[in-house]
């Protein structure tokens, strides 16, 4: 599956979890929440921290727990790395003024978490941010109590029917900083994204990786390429050809009257 790496994509997956384009469109505003709310120094504080808790897990399991079989390695590693980027995400994120969800709990809800989902305000919108791993680059982080929990508050965010005129709202948003290990270089992450899963947890609303997302390449619209000049008609080369010297036409004699027998004249 190509990696989502475009500046700016609506992404649904289908049954097997994989990415691809949706034609619903909540972008915009999502992007301008992301923007507003997420400083820069903050991604790019997380950005540093979650590649260096990688290679420091890898580290420590190759160099302390000589024996392992392949397999029990990678998944003693797996276990340390999201541990440890989890206790540096929330490091992080409190530096930069982030706050654990009150009494672990999302808002407007009754919904327990239990993994540290840190709220950011800035001019009165806020976005409830999580850390979560991708097995492949654009695949969903995999379901559990608190992913679930987080995504119900992204109900207003998703496409249904406008019965009552209002369209979609956007109250507090929940958006996962999403992680991709690089299988090829062990102790390395391939991509950290930024993505906003639907309320069905069916698909991403919003999909950018990290270097996109603060480079900026998603605010210009891509360029489209100028029609191709349309030239003569390539006719295929016909099968009946006219002779080259034309005969000028030459009715036939015309019949000998007769009389049919029995016919009114008999």
């Amino acid at each position: 599956m190509e990696a989502p790496t475009l500046a700016l994509r609506t992404i649904c997956s289908d049954k097997s979890g994989y990415a691809h384009d949706s034609r619903v469109s909540m972008t915009a505003p999502i992007r301008s929440r992301l923007r507003t709310v997420l400083s820069r120094n903050l991604l790019l504080d997380l950005e540093d921290r979650i590649r260096a808790e990688a290679l420091r897990a890898h580290e420590v399991v190759r160099d302390s727990f000589e024996g392992l079989t392949p397999l029990r390695a990678r998944g003693l590693e797996g276990q340390a790395r999201f541990r440890s980027c989890e206790q540096g995400f929330e490091d992080v994120c409190v530096l930069h003024g982030g706050h654990l969800l009150e009494g672990g709990v999302m808002p407007k809800t009754d919904l327990r978490v239990h993994q540290p989902f840190m709220r950011f305000e800035q001019e009165g919108q806020g976005i409830i941010l999580a850390l979560a791993s991708m097995s492949v680059t654009g695949a969903l982080p995999a379901k559990n109590k608190s992913r679930l929990a987080g995504v119900s508050i992204n109900y207003e965010l998703s496409l249904r029917l406008d019965f009552d005129g209002k369209g979609p709202k956007i109250g507090d948003i929940f958006v996962a900083l999403l992680v991709a290990r690089d299988r090829d270089r062990a102790g390395k992450i391939e991509e950290i994204a930024v993505g906003v899963i639907e309320s069905s947890y069916e698909g991403f609303l919003y999909y950018e990786s990290l270097d996109s997302f603060l480079t900026g390449e998603g605010d210009a619209e891509p360029d489209v390429p100028p029609p191709a000049p349309i030239g003569p008609p390539d006719f295929e080369r016909p099968q009946v050809t006219l002779k080259s010297v034309m005969k000028p036409f030459v009715p036939p004699e015309a019949p000998t009257a007769k009389k049919e027998e029995g016919d009114a004249q008999g």
